[in-house]
């Protein structure tokens, strides 16, 4: 699948730069007499809590291969987490006027790769700064820094579906992998949001929505809604 092993590679990134500072610092203690038995003393405590905070941002990367489902006109999760919105909005910029909205809250526990929801092409691309509020709130979009996707399908033809990646108190880095002009395929993998955060999903009246508030919902595999 197009973007594998992306994932693995920020926890890498990431892991790496923390253990070299480690390494770095108790390589200064040795320069130092004080300051240096001091850190000397607790080399083992910060080598311990690298290794914890190691193996926490490898589960926090982690990035399975979803379960793909077959079936026509379906739409599903784009990202990991919990269903706590769904509600009828306004999106101007690329739904162009009241649509409906599915919101799935992402946990630091859930998985942060985020999934192409139907076969279609990226019509849109917009990423707007802003601040980093809690993103426990649903409405968070409208001061947080965001990145809108449109996309427009193949399946069935022309319907428009937006996608909003959501930074939030935690989360301060969205990493997209897709431009406008890219062709997706159901369940590919789009984006990478570092932390806890929100994703948004725009849907046109000509879709039956198929969760509800509360469900568990796994990117890349959950059917969300169904064109009719």
């Amino acid at each position: 699948m197009k973007h594998s092993g992306k994932a693995l590679f920020a926890a890498l990134k990431m892991t790496g730069w923390s253990g070299a500072a480690v390494v770095a610092l108790v390589a200064m203690a040795f320069l130092g007499k004080v300051i240096g038995t001091f850190v000397l003393g607790i080399a083992g405590v910060l080598a311990g809590l690298w290794v914890l905070f190691a193996l926490f941002t490898f589960y926090f990367f982690r990035d399975p291969d979803p379960l793909v489902p077959t079936g026509k006109n379906l739409v599903i999760a784009p990202g990991h987490g919990k269903v706590d919105a769904i509600d009828t909005t306004t999106e101007p910029d690329f739904m162009g006027g009241e649509c409906q909205r599915v919101s799935i809250f992402l946990s630091v526990f859930n998985i942060h790769v985020q999934n192409a929801p139907l076969n279609a092409r990226v019509a849109y691309f917009k990423h707007t700064p802003g601040q980093y509020l809690n993103a426990l709130n649903a409405d968070s979009a409208k001061f947080n820094e965001n990145v809108l996707i449109g996309l427009e399908s193949v399946e069935p033809p022309g319907e428009k579906v937006g996608v909003r990646l959501i930074a939030g108190l935690i989360a301060r880095r969205i990493v997209p992998w897709v431009q406008e002009g890219d062709a997706v395929q159901r369940g590919e993998r789009i984006s990478l949001i570092q932390f806890g955060s929100r994703v948004d999903v725009y849907l046109s009246r000509n879709a039956k929505i198929k969760v509800k508030l509360g469900d568990k919902v796994i990117g890349g595999q959950t059917v969300i809604a169904q064109f009719e």
